[in-house]
């Protein structure tokens, strides 16, 4: 039952991994590329999750959390960059709040 377990997860990983690929390149913005490339970290967590569940080991734990830290503040970061130059945009068209 494992090895079908693994299959099957690996399979729509990379499924999914493959079709985040194709949203990074055709993405129409950058928020839609970075969206995608969080999906895509989180695609990856995913997998090392899955295999730590098949090998039955908790070694791969601080590199879960630490890709999870590192996903969390790039997409924090980015929207507030995106969101301090959208106020820039609205500031310098005169639109006032």
């Amino acid at each position: 039952m494992r090895p079908v377990f693994g299959w099957l997860v690996g399979g729509l990983l990379t499924l999914a991994a493959v079709l985040t690929v194709v949203r990074i390149v055709r993405g129409p913005s950058s928020l839609n590329r970075t969206l995608a490339t969080d999906v895509l970290v989180t695609t990856l967590i995913c997998g090392i999750a899955a295999e730590a569940i098949l090998a039955r080991h908790a070694s791969t734990l601080p590199i879960l959390v630490s890709l999870s830290l590192v996903a969390f503040v790039g997409s924090v970061s980015v929207a507030r960059f995106v969101a301090r130059d959208t106020d820039l945009s609205d500031h310098h068209d005169g639109r006032n709040r």
